[in-house]
């Protein structure tokens, strides 16, 4: 099998010309994470299809096409639009309720209130086919309350550097994003900012620009 992409966690082989195995690292289960995206599938969310499950590894619909991040890191100007589609992606996936069985994380305390998160969504994990956005990645994704959501997406942009922009672009970037995300992300930002330091894989200049986000408001000015 041929070698395509390598994430924080998984390996990606071409199978075909059609389909991909994903294939966890640490030999953990992908069912849950199979069963998740059937569940999205069927609310409408775009999202790969999944074809076979076995153990640690998920074949999947092989998506053509750039992520955000490298369409991003070829042509910048293209910020503030790819700000406001990973908004809108977020803000319907907000409107699935969250199935009895999905981990809770960020909890509302509202009983029945909660909804899918994400919890990892960025322009990385979005891939642009022809067809449109597609949303990867469900490893992470929990039960809970959609600011964290929002306020985890701000830490991450906040915190990285995508595909070479600067600082400048990548704050354009996340005002397209506030702009459509369809909740206030301020009142999760704290928790947020907590989850991200304790990343091992962090690196020490992300920490830092993530503890100066503390004291700022979300779009960093």
């Amino acid at each position: 099998m041929e070698l395509i992409g390598r994430g924080r966690d998984a390996d990606v082989f071409a199978l075909d010309g059609f389909r991909v195995l994903r294939r966890y690292r640490d030999g953990g289960p992908a069912g849950e994470e199979a069963r998740l995206m059937a569940y999205l599938a069927e609310h409408g969310c775009p999202v790969p299809r999944v074809h076979d499950v076995s153990g640690a590894d998920m074949v999947m619909d092989r998506l053509t096409g750039p992520t955000m991040a490298q369409d991003l890191g070829r042509r910048p100007w293209r910020a503030y639009a790819h700000g406001r589609t990973l908004g809108r992606l977020q803000a319907a996936l907000h409107r699935v309720p969250a199935p009895g069985w999905l981990p809770r994380r960020f909890p509302t305390g509202r009983t029945g209130d909660e909804r899918v998160l994400h919890l990892d969504l960025h322009p990385e994990n979005v891939v642009l086919t022809p067809g449109g956005p597609v949303v990867i990645d469900w490893r992470s994704a929990a039960a809970g309350d959609p600011a964290a959501d929002a306020a985890l997406t701000v830490a991450v942009l906040r915190g990285v550097v995508l595909g070479g922009m600067q600082r400048a672009g990548v704050r354009v970037l996340l005002r397209g994003f506030l702009r459509d995300c369809a909740v206030d992300p301020a009142p999760r930002l704290a928790e947020a900012v907590a989850a991200r330091l304790g990343d091992p894989n962090l690196r020490p200049e992300e920490a830092e620009r993530l503890r100066r986000l503390s004291r700022r408001a979300p779009d960093g000015n």
